[in-house]
């Protein structure tokens, strides 16, 4: 098995969304307007090639972001609180492309951690993928209410549709729920709520090592170890961070969010997070 990274563009965004604020006014408000920008962040989607075929987690952002009119004009968020800096080559097809990976051959399956547009803006390279969506996020972004709720539903493919899916009741070192995604157990779904009310996570088991490909669970390791939320998630958001906490205690587990830029380095290194406590040989 390999892991393939890819960057498809950078985001900007509130410090407010980075880290949750303290105070009693409404998390939206928080970011909002908060005057303080973030740096620029990557936008990260993955790519693992396993014997039973390419597994895309997440698709990463489009390049039409930068078009008038693609967003909401009305909508807060996009006028307020997001900056995007996308460019075509960026795109996760093109990208794939030069590691020798056809989306329209290749790519068996696509699994969104959850349909916020820097993680579903690419869908449109997968037209012959099972894409693979879990089923109340699904409903929680489609139609009008998606868009209130800061949700590109208008911009998803026509051709979209998805596998939806309800993850078991099927503990998995410590996850509730999960759900096998190879045969051999080596790619698993897990259950990771929090950023939104159904957001899910992908985990890998390679050579030893897991690697923790965690969408929006926190925006870098530092919040996870520091059980620091994001400022849009919702109250589930502490507790997954401790149950990610508690499982990479018991493994050596390298954690890549999306949006984190210190990702690379510890993928690289194969940098476990720094909780794990190795077991004593007897």
């Amino acid at each position: 098995m390999k892991i393939h990274r890819i960057e498809t563009g950078k985001v900007r965004i509130r410090r407010n969304q980075v880290t949750k604020a303290d105070g009693i006014t409404p998390k939206m408000l928080k970011v909002l307007f908060d005057k303080n920008w973030s740096d620029w962040l990557p936008i990260y989607a993955w790519a693992i090639e396993h014997p039973e075929g390419v597994i895309v987690v997440d698709t990463g952002e489009t390049h039409k972001t930068g078009n008038k009119g693609y967003f909401p004009r009305w909508h807060p968020y996009y006028l307020l609180a997001a900056e995007f800096d996308v460019r075509p080559e960026d795109e996760i097809g093109p990208q794939l492309r030069k590691i020798g990976i056809d989306p329209d051959r290749d790519v068996r399956k696509v699994v969104l951690t959850h349909l916020h547009t820097d993680h579903a803006g690419g869908l449109r390279h997968f037209p012959n993928s099972e894409i693979i969506i879990e089923k109340n996020e699904f409903e929680a972004a489609s139609g009008f209410t998606g868009v209130l709720a800061g949700y590109l539903p208008h911009r998803w493919p026509g051709w979209l549709k998805p596998n939806l899916i309800t993850l078991p009741d099927a503990p998995y070192h410590g996850f509730p729920q999960s759900l096998p995604l190879t045969s051999d157990g080596k790619v698993m779904i897990v259950g990771t709520p929090g950023h939104v009310a159904h957001h899910i996570s992908v985990i890998v088991e390679m050579e030893g090592v897991y690697y923790f490909l965690a969408g929006d669970t926190s925006y870098t390791e530092e919040n996870l170890l520091k059980l620091q939320p994001d400022g849009v998630g919702n109250s589930q958001s502490t507790g997954t961070l401790k149950t990610i906490l508690s499982f990479a205690e018991a493994n050596p587990t390298v954690y890549l969010p999306s949006h984190d830029p210190r990702a690379p380095a510890r993928m690289e290194n194969k940098a476990v997070v720094p909780v794990y406590r190795e077991a004593i040989p007897s």
